[in-house]
């Protein structure tokens, strides 16, 4: 029995190739500070162009001795692009970095028990948590999602399914709307809701500026995922004799299902962090209000807010556990979301 050897791959680069870009990368690290240290060129900016422009020419003059012009030309290009790509990933580990530094000292096991209604944010870090703040951003959240999710995946349902005469004008809102500032979607509740009709602070305002601005990544992500599904099992279930919408429901959905499930994810995910519309319509408690619809309720942008406004080292501590917090939780939502959408569609 003859067994059959893995394909090579002659674009994978050799431990050998892996070792010279390492010491190019080295030799050129060394370039930049050595460049920078003798030149009037200072600070980080300085170090990034010309560790670029160092690296750039190492790789290219090597392929230029070695194998010509043309590998000169796509080792100078291949090299832009890997150091652009490490740029764009270094100002995400540096808020990460600072989060953590400055969050961790403030998160204790009582934060997460207590609530502000007997502390104030300069009052040691022991005292009081953001119990009332989790707890109110969870509940507008959930309201967000209860109205927003079915408004979503029914205007992606008609875009696709239906396809009628009013579709145009609804994608070019819809995409419209995925770009509206949050503090605009805050202050049409306000003018249009609060302050002619409850005429009070309250959960349920926030909820409903989170909507507006969730509805859009719901119905955008979810009109992608269902021009996934492919037409075939949609002209199965004509075909023996359901309905469109019974085709629909009980065919296009639940194979679409693990994408929907993205969809509403990352429309949390979108809402988890807004700050604007909740410092206009909620009010901000500082004590846990179970009741949406009466009274102000206090979430973790507001208390990340109000806890910088203080100034004082033990309140820009609990602004900065707030901050880690909610970073958490937005970075659970997202690698949610990255698991969902990876999974395969059961049969």
């Amino acid at each position: 029995m003859t067994t059959t050897a893995a394909p090579t791959k002659p674009w994978a680069k050799s431990p050998r190739d892996r070792i010279r870009d390492f010491a190019f990368a080295i030799l050129a690290i060394a370039f930049s500070y050595a460049f920078v240290g003798v030149t009037a060129m200072k600070g980080k900016l300085a170090y990034a162009a010309i560790l670029i422009i160092a690296y750039a020419l190492i790789t290219g003059v090597f392929a230029f001795v070695t194998r010509g012009g043309p590998a000169a030309k796509d080792a100078v290009i291949k090299s832009c692009v890997a150091i652009g790509a490490i740029l764009t990933v270094l100002p995400i580990a540096s808020i990460i970095f600072t989060v953590l530094k400055n969050g961790l000292p403030g998160i204790h096991l009582s934060m997460f028990t207590t609530d502000m209604s007997m502390a104030t944010p300069t009052d040691p870090i022991a005292t009081g948590g953001l119990l009332h703040a989790i707890t109110g951003t969870l509940t507008m959240v959930l309201l967000a999602l209860i109205m927003s999710v079915p408004i979503g995946i029914l205007t992606a349902l008609y875009l696709t399914e239906i396809s009628g005469k009013f579709a145009g004008p609804i994608r070019f809102l819809v995409q419209a709307m995925s770009g509206v500032p949050s503090i605009v979607a805050g202050l049409f509740i306000l003018s249009a809701v609060l302050y002619p009709i409850t005429k009070a602070y309250s959960g349920l305002m926030g909820a409903l500026a989170l909507t507006i601005l969730m509805i859009p990544t719901i119905a955008r992500t979810s009109e992608e995922v269902l021009r996934l599904i492919p037409n075939d099992l949609r002209e199965a279930g004509t075909a023996l004799g359901g309905t469109q919408w019974r085709t629909v429901a009980m065919i296009v959905l639940p194979a679409a299902r693990s994408g929907l499930m993205t969809a509403v994810i990352l429309g949390i995910a979108r809402i988890a962090g807004e700050t604007a519309p909740i410092l206009l319509l909620t009010g901000g408690g500082d004590k846990i209000n179970p009741n949406a619809f009466n009274g102000p309720m206090g979430s973790l942008p507001y208390y990340i807010w109000k806890s910088f406004n203080a100034g004082s080292p033990e309140a820009l501590t609990r602004a900065w556990a707030g901050l880690l917090v909610l970073m958490v939780l937005i970075l659970i939502l997202f690698t949610a979301a990255r698991a969902l959408s990876t999974r395969k569609v059961s049969k």
